[in-house]
Formats: structure tokens, sequence, C-alpha cells
């Protein structure tokens, strides 16, 4: 017991006397030193109009080395690539008035609320555009103050730039926005679209033709001086991208064609004014998204759209999420062609899907683009594959009784070589870069190249008005990201004159004695076995080569009208016939060509479409939970908190 007392003893001996403010000398109080101003040293601050700051700042960073590396800088640091070089650089400097607050007399100034309030009202559909919440740390409400509180504006500066006099030329009222030419992904397709749209709103809107079989969207892309309506006598065309979802470069082509034309129509080039106020242009820019994204991960796609490109992986992806060749998935119409040309009155034009075609597995993206297909009256298509670089038309498929590649040429041969030789010419290798023994000059016949049933070009001819070639893009399916300038460049012209070939031929309107529109009626070229039918008010597009074409009118219940018509080779806009047609008793044949319009309309008898909307249904609910928004790796590379403060919430 007394070797214990004794060592408490030794030890309060030993113990630093505590501290008395009632004893003088005992102690001196511990020193807390007050913040001082001191310099911005952040490299994405300093051209703020100020040079001093306080730590903590106004978020409660505590240093510059935890403001340097918290997520809010990192944004602000790649918020102008993000957005597209939009907002810049107000967005940078409003977020540095927080992280880097200006410091007077030993004191952080709060920025001013009114600053904030006008940078949320011109920014926010930025953000809206690339689906990223507004960062909280710039809550106007939360961080900023009034100026009856003493606040000061950080954009104080850019108002006296934008304000001074300049002797240089007027700019254009937009500023061509560059293109970013990388891979995107699904989400990232679907995010530069919207963008398009919001950049463009008077020519351009987005629409959604369905789903993926594994949920993703179908998003498609119109421009016109009047989005979202058929305008009488202007012709529609599609173009289509990632069918197969491994040949990847079409999709990423049609991307930067729709911020093209957006830029370009804003900037005033009259070329694609002329063609944006005078065409529906529609683009698709991917058919087969979950394949694509396999393609893009190299297999390993679970519903995520995170980065890791790899470009190796040949024919991963090709099919879509069923793993059905979407491109062989279509109704064989060709092969009925073949079976009963030989029998009279047969029409090789508006063939009915036959009711077998529905007892097979169709995909849910076929499906959806056949919709879309019967829904416009498309004149004009084309769809982007890998492979070969040239251009092939119908037939795709062989007339070879066993089915071997041979020439097959469909009814219109003249028409799709001229249309397929449009594009081929104007493009920069191609005439000349095509290895293929049967090709001439970058353009072949399908089932010359490769025999196939069940493919989209076929089933465009042979069912509608549309005209549709398939555009191969050359051997390299999946090219490196460096290259995808340089294929842009090769195929930009190519792309717009062949959206100005659905100006060929004639167009017009068949109208009975009183003025009305007729509804149905076939337009006939001597000579060529493929007849067009009228919308509902009437109006038709006939595609056709230069030169002297016996164009004639039918409908049931009146008589028939011919025309003689004479195209010009330099015609740069199609001719415009009319016809009017006069009552008369219904003609047997004319009668039959009915009846089999009759079976024309069956489309999905046995109502596949719910089928396929609970599917897409239940897997989009699978990718909603699974997909970031294309931003995120920026955030999550570097092994941070995840900032979930920047999605959006529903």
């Amino acid at each position: 017991m007394l070797l214990v007392l004794l060592q408490m003893l030794v030890l309060s001996c030993g113990a630093q006397p505590r501290c008395d403010p009632q004893v003088t000398g005992r102690c001196k109080p511990s020193v807390v030193e007050k913040p001082q101003c001191t310099d911005v040293m952040l490299s994405y601050c300093d051209d703020m109009p100020y040079t001093r700051t306080m730590f903590p700042n106004i978020l409660g960073h505590s240093t510059r080395v935890d403001a340097e590396t918290a997520t809010e800088y990192l944004l602000i640091s790649v918020v102008e690539s993000l957005l597209g070089g939009q907002c810049n650089p107000e967005i940078r400097m409003l977020g540095c008035s927080v992280l880097a607050p200006r410091c007077e007399g030993s004191k952080v100034l709060r920025p001013c609320r009114s600053a904030c309030e006008v940078a949320h009202k011109k920014c926010s559909q930025a953000f809206e555009g690339i689906e990223m919440a507004w960062p909280y740390f710039l809550d106007c409400d939360r961080f900023f103050v009034s100026d009856e509180e003493g606040c000061y504006d950080p954009l104080d500066g850019l108002k006296e730039d934008e304000a001074a006099p300049t002797s240089e030329a007027p700019q254009p009222e937009q500023a061509a926005e560059p293109i970013r030419f990388t891979y995107h992904s699904s989400s990232q397709m679907i995010g530069v679209l919207k963008r398009t749209e919001d950049r463009c709103p008077d020519i351009s809107r987005t629409y959604s033709i369905g789903r993926s079989a594994g949920g993703r969207e179908l998003l498609v892309i119109e421009f016109s001086d009047s989005p979202g309506e058929h305008q009488l006598l202007e012709p529609e065309m599609k173009l289509i991208g990632n069918i197969h979802g491994n040949e990847a470069l079409g999709g990423q082509l049609l991307i930067y064609l729709a911020q093209y034309l957006c830029s370009e129509y804003l900037q005033g080039n009259e070329r694609i004014q002329t063609l944006v106020n005078n065409t529906r242009i529609h683009i698709l820019p991917s058919m087969n998204p979950d394949g694509y994204e396999a393609a893009a991960t190299g297999g390993g796609d679970n519903g995520s759209d995170e980065e890791g490109y790899s470009y190796g992986s040949r024919n991963i992806g090709r099919n879509n999420g069923q793993n059905i060749d979407l491109n062989r998935n279509f109704p064989d119409l060709t092969t009925i062609v073949y079976r009963n040309r030989r029998q009279k009155g047969f029409r090789i034009d508006h063939i009915p899907i036959p009711d077998n075609y529905w007892f097979g597995k169709v995909a849910p993206e076929t499906y959806a683009v056949m919709k879309w297909i019967r829904s416009i009256p498309f004149v004009l298509s084309a769809s982007f594959h890998g492979g070969d670089l040239m251009v092939s038309y119908p037939y795709d498929l062989s007339q070879h009784p066993r089915g071997q590649n041979m020439f097959s040429p469909a009814p219109d041969d003249k028409v799709f070589k001229l249309l397929a030789r449009t594009y081929a010419d104007s493009h920069k290798t191609m005439s000349v870069g095509s290895s293929h023994a049967g090709s001439q000059k970058g353009v072949i016949n399908g089932a010359q190249w490769s025999s196939i049933a069940g493919g989209m070009q076929d089933f465009n001819y042979l069912h509608t008005n549309c005209f549709e070639v398939t555009v191969s893009l050359g051997g390299d399916k999946f090219p490196p990201e460096e290259e995808l300038a340089l294929s842009w460049q090769d195929n930009q012209e190519a792309l717009i004159a062949f959206i100005e070939a659905a100006h060929r031929g004639i167009k017009g309107i068949v109208k009975d004695e009183e003025g009305k529109g007729i509804k149905g009626a076939r337009i006939s070229v001597r000579g060529i076995r493929h007849d067009v039918t009228t919308t509902e008010n009437g109006v038709y597009w006939r595609l056709l080569t230069p030169g002297v074409h016996i164009v004639s009118a039918s409908a049931s219940g009146y008589t028939r009208a011919t025309k003689k018509v004479h195209l010009p080779a330099g015609m740069l806009s199609a001719g415009r016939v009319d016809f009017v047609l006069q009552k008369a008793p219904p003609d047997s044949d004319l009668q039959e060509a009915e009846r089999i319009v009759s079976t024309y309309e069956r489309f999905d008898p046995y109502n596949q479409y719910t089928q396929y909307t609970m599917m897409a249904d239940v897997n989009q609910q699978r990718v909603e939970r699974a997909e970031k928004p294309w931003w995120w790796s920026y955030f999550v590379s570097l092994g941070g908190p995840a900032p979930t403060w920047l999605l959006k919430r529903d």
C-alpha cells in the first residue's frame, strides 16, 4: 500500500501545473491563431478579379490542399469540357468565388446572390443537357448573399469585357460549337442529341421510336424548318447507324452530322439552310444500342454505359441483346418477289408482311423500325455498316437458285446506282478504295456482294415507297478514336450530297375533279415494274434518273392519266408533275390492288406489341438502375467519394 502511495506522489509532483487564471504566472493560456488573408493559389482560379483569399473557405475546406483535392474543385476544372464550352468562364468563376472567396482586411467577402441567379438562369439548361444536377455549392440562397449584406460580384469583370466596344467585324448570332470527335456511349449519344435540340429548337426535335431489348431508348433527331410537322411536297429521308452494334463508326458520324447541321444552320451556311428548310431529315444514330455497348466494353455489357472501350472485339456486339442479327430480322419479301414475279398482275411494291413472319422471333428494335417506316412517307434512306468501303443497293438476296452471290437487280436498278454513286463519288476515297472484285468505283449490288435474306434495305423498297442503300464505311469497324476526325472529313460531303438526292426525280399531287387529294393512288413509270403510292393528301415523290419518262397515275374508281416527263441531267430539285383523275367505273385490276392494300394494312395481327413493350419496360428499369451519366467516370476514377449530389433526382 505504501508503495502505491509513493508512486502517486511522484506522478503528482512530475505533472504539469494546471492553468489557473487567478494565479499570475502559473501558465500561459493557449493562443488560437486567427485566419489571415493569403494568396489565391488555385490554378483554375488565378484569373479572378482579386488575389487574396482565406481558409477555411465558405464550404469549410480548412486549407488550400483540402479545396484543391475536393470534388467541387474537380468539377470547375472540367466544367468547360463537360458543357462543350457553354457558360465558360461564368460557372468556373462562380465556383471559385466559393472555393477561394475574396479576402479583404482579414475578412471573407461573400459573392452576390444576384450574380449567382443570373448565371443559374443562363446556364441551368446546359446542365440539364448533360443530365447533371445544378451543383449544390452554387446554391444561390445558401452560399451567396444580398447586396445589402456587403457582397461582391465575381463576374463583374466579364460584364465590362462584354460591354467594351470593338472594331472587329460583327460575329454570327451563334458561335459554332466544336464537334468532339470521340466515341459516345448510348447515354452520351442521347445527351448530345438533346443538347443539339436545345441549341436549335426552331429546326430540330428529338423523339423516341421505341426501346431496345435491353431497355435502351431508340432516339431519333429530326431536322426541318417545321419540326414535328409533315409539310406538303417536302420529302422525308432517314439515316440509320449501328444496326450491327460492333460497326460503330456509322453511329458516331451521324452524331457529328446532327451537330454539324445545327451549327452550320445557325452560322448562316446557305446550303445547309436550304437543305433543312426544304427537307425533313430523320437521324437514328443507333438502332442497336445494346450491341454497341457490348462491343464498346469488350463484351462485358451489364446494362452500364461506363467508360472502358475496347476496339479489338471484332464480332462482339454485332447482334442485339437477344443475339438476333437485326439485318436478317426483317420480313423476307424478296423471296416472295422471286416466287411470284412471273405471275400476271403481281406488283413488285407494297408487298404485305406475311402472317407467318410474326410466328418467328421479331426483335423489339426491328419492330420499332418497321412501325417507324410505315408511319412516315420516307422517300430516301441509308443505313451505315462496316466491312468494306463501298455502297450497296437492292436486291440483297440473290436470285441464284442455290443462293450463291450474283448480280440481282431490282426494277429501279438505274435509280439505285445513281443514289449509290452520289455517296461514293462525294466520299474522299470510296470510289477508288474498295477491294471487292464486283465493286464498280465503290458501288455494288447487294446480292453480288453478300446474299442475305431479311435485310432492311430490301424491306424498305418492297414494302414502302422508300429507296434505301447500305453504306459500308471500311474494314475497321471500330477505328481508334484519333481517326474519327479524319473519317468525318471523308464522309461529310457524301452525307450532305446524299440528303440532297431526296430531291431527284418528280413530285406532285394526284387530285380528283373537285380538287381533293386521292389517297393510295399509284404512280407508275413505263419500263419500271415498281409503283409508289400517294399519301393521305394525294402527294407523291418518285425518285428517277435524268431522261424522258412516261408517268401514269391511277386509282380505283378513276380513269388513268398519263404524262411525258423530261428530266434534265443538271436538275437540282424534283420536277412538279400533278395529275387530275376523272371518275370512272372500277377497274378489276385496280380492285385487286385495293384488296392487296387492305392486306398491306395488317400489321402485327397477333398483337406482339404488348409483349415487346412489357419486355422493354422491364429491361429499361434494369438499365436505369445500372446506368450512370457519361460524365460520371470523370469523378469516380480518382477513387474519392462519389458525388451523388450531381445526379438528377426524378
